[in-house]
């Protein structure tokens, strides 16, 4: 039975692997997070390795209040870089292979086509930065890794742009969305199936992106969104420009998936299939 310690499982994408952890029957899950593994700290991490003798770590966890990382960057430099380093030091001591969340964000946006593995990194922002350096951490310190560079993760946990937009749909009736930025939303539970396959099958290391098929401006995705849950909701179209925030924004960051679906086999739903599903799940919820 393979033993994965899934670390920041309390955001978006832990707990997405909680609810779906009673399908690998192959696997014993150990979900962790604040205040019972604090991975900036050696010694919680030693232990918790020592104790469970993980074959897997899913490093879950981030920084990912991107506006914020601008005016905390001693914050976000120890959980999206140095942190990322400890795991991977000490999962390389212990045999235990890793998966790296990461992000479209070390990208700059300038591109033209969706974005390979080996595309140069050029991040702008505290954020991104931290998000870069945490990937070549990692990659250094356990050349076994995987990273997986993702984008504009949604779910039924947490804050994120879908229940924003319902929030904001329920409360004004209109919303102001930028439509000049591009990428592709990705729902928790294509990336989790995503990550399961690479564990299950033993990827080799190295770096993949992931995030659903198709492409759409943060605009088409909140149209999608209302059209979807059948609001009566404006949306309108605006520029970067005209919503100005502290940490910049890649322009495009779509992110090309051939790698892993040749890889590991797996075909990828289209962002609005898998965002209909999301929404379906977060209906029966609010139901039950």
């Amino acid at each position: 039975m393979l033993k994965i310690l899934v670390t920041g499982s309390n955001g978006q994408l832990g707990n997405q692997l909680k609810e779906i952890a009673g399908l690998h029957n192959n696997c014993n899950f150990l979900f962790t997070d604040l205040p019972e593994l604090d991975i900036t700290s050696e010694e919680m991490v030693e232990k918790v390795l020592l104790e469970f003798q993980p074959d897997w770590i899913i490093n879950c966890a981030a920084y990912t209040a991107v506006d914020k990382a601008e005016t905390d960057q001693t914050a976000a430099q120890k959980l999206n870089a140095e942190a990322p380093a400890l795991l991977a030091k000490l999962s390389a001591v212990h045999n235990a292979r890793m998966i790296h969340i990461s992000t479209d964000y070390v990208f700059d946006g300038k591109n033209y086509r969706p974005y390979t593995e080996s595309d140069t990194k050029n991040p702008n922002g505290i954020y991104a930065t931290t998000k870069a350096l945490g990937e070549d951490f990692v990659m250094k310190a356990n050349p076994k890794a995987v990273i997986i560079r993702t984008s504009w993760l949604y779910s039924v946990y947490g804050h994120n742009f879908m229940k924003t937009v319902l929030r904001l749909a329920a409360e004004k009736g209109s919303m102001r969305i930028v439509c000049d930025q591009i990428g592709t939303p990705t729902w928790t539970g294509d990336l989790a199936a995503g990550i399961m396959a690479v564990v299950e099958q033993n990827i080799g290391a190295g770096i993949y992106h992931f995030s659903n098929e198709g492409v759409c401006s943060w605009y088409d995705f909140a149209k999608a969104i209302v059209e979807l849950q059948h609001i009566k909701s404006t949306v309108l179209p605006i520029n970067t420009n005209e919503y100005p925030l502290p940490a910049p924004r890649p322009y495009y960051s779509v992110l090309d998936k051939s790698l892993f679906k040749a890889t590991t086999g797996i075909s990828i739903p289209h962002w609005r299939d898998s965002l209909k599903q999301c929404l379906n799940q977060l209906n029966e919820q609010s139901r039950a």
